[in-house]
């Protein structure tokens, strides 16, 4: 990875991930580490590739959740999210679900009454863990989707465990002495599936700002693990230029892996949560009808978080004594408790 042109739009950074996995080249393994982490200082985004899950696995995993989408409404409210923001699991219709980026406290129901007006034409199913019983799933009936449940809990864990190389990769490239470090802090029980469906719309409907298919944002993770299908929208705020957001082209079996605002907390700012946000597609290719109706889109992130009794403290090789730590040390259960009650109502 070499040093950018600063004039020049800012691109997304790509990985190669099969190094990191071979145990016998420590050398190769600390340039994997070193890549990732410049990446995730310079642009918060980067493209992981080669990184252990298979093609064929990935392929079912959209193939479920269009399945999943396609079914009938009354069928997907069989396992609706419930009320308000404490519970974060199971089918949220079109406009349920409104993201902010707002933490302010003191005018919370004005923001959202303001930001609810312009809804986000999604609908998404939240998925975690079995054992977290503080989040229990909520599954439609075995009868009406027999084989969903089963896969997408091996899915999950599968993701974990890639997810947990990329926190090793992460502790080694900051200079950490334990390359667990970070991954020991998340049992994986605490992780999130989100199982997304941007229904097609019509281009103006998105220019004029009429609707929105998701508001720029930062998660609220440790990191996030995106997979995308072939529609694109997805979009990354330029750090170098704030305001001016720059495409995430679909790649192909690619892990499009960004820091979240814990790991940011974490790091004393070193690596970045980035803005991103989901527009209209960036080819006409990915528009159908006269009317220039986006296609379908289907996007699957999984958010990693630390588990909830994790204190969320300065990383010691993050701060020395012209950096110290920037951050008051918070836990993950309550870090988290305030962003989830602005993005639901109460």
């Amino acid at each position: 990875m070499s040093a950018t042109d600063d004039s020049l739009p800012m691109r997304i950074p790509v990985v190669d991930f099969s190094s990191w996995n071979d145990p016998r080249d420590q050398t190769a393994r600390m340039r994997v580490a070193q890549e990732l982490v410049e990446a995730c200082q310079r642009v918060g985004f980067v493209y992981i590739i080669n990184h252990s899950l298979p093609e064929s696995f990935l392929d079912e995993a959209f193939a479920w959740t269009k399945r999943l989408f396609d079914l009938p409404e009354e069928v997907k409210m069989k396992a609706p999210h419930p009320p308000g923001w404490a519970v974060h699991r199971g089918y949220s219709p079109p406009g349920f679900e409104k993201v902010s980026q707002s933490l302010s406290t003191g005018d919370d129901d004005e923001i959202k009454r303001k930001m609810r007006q312009i809804p986000d034409v999604k609908e998404v199913y939240d998925i975690g863990s079995e054992e977290n019983t503080d989040q229990p799933n909520q599954w439609i009936p075995e009868e009406l989707f027999p084989g969903f449940r089963a896969f997408m809990n091996k899915f999950y864990w599968e993701c974990n465990r890639v997810g947990d190389s990329v926190l090793r990769a992460l502790a080694v490239g900051l200079n950490l002495d334990d390359e667990s470090y970070l991954a020991k802090q998340h049992s994986g029980y605490e992780n999130h599936i989100r199982l997304l469906h941007y229904m097609p719309i019509a281009a103006e409907e998105l220019e004029k700002e009429r609707a929105t298919r998701c508001g720029a944002h930062t998660d609220w993770s440790s990191i996030t693990m995106l997979f995308q299908d072939d529609c694109g929208g997805l979009e990354v705020e330029d750090i170098s230029r704030p305001g001016t957001f720059v495409p995430v082209e679909p790649v192909k079996n690619a892990i499009v892996m960004n820091v979240g605002d814990l790991l940011q907390r974490w790091s004393n700012d070193r690596l970045r949560s980035t803005n991103h946000r989901v527009r209209l597609p960036p080819l006409a290719d990915r528009f159908e009808g006269p009317n220039r109706m986006t296609r379908d889109r289907y996007s699957i992130p999984y958010f990693m978080t630390t588990d909830r009794e994790t204190v969320i403290e300065c990383i010691p090789s993050c701060t020395n004594e012209n950096e110290p730590p920037k951050y008051r040390p918070i836990k993950q259960v309550d870090y988290t408790r305030m962003r989830a009650s602005m993005m639901y109502e109460k």
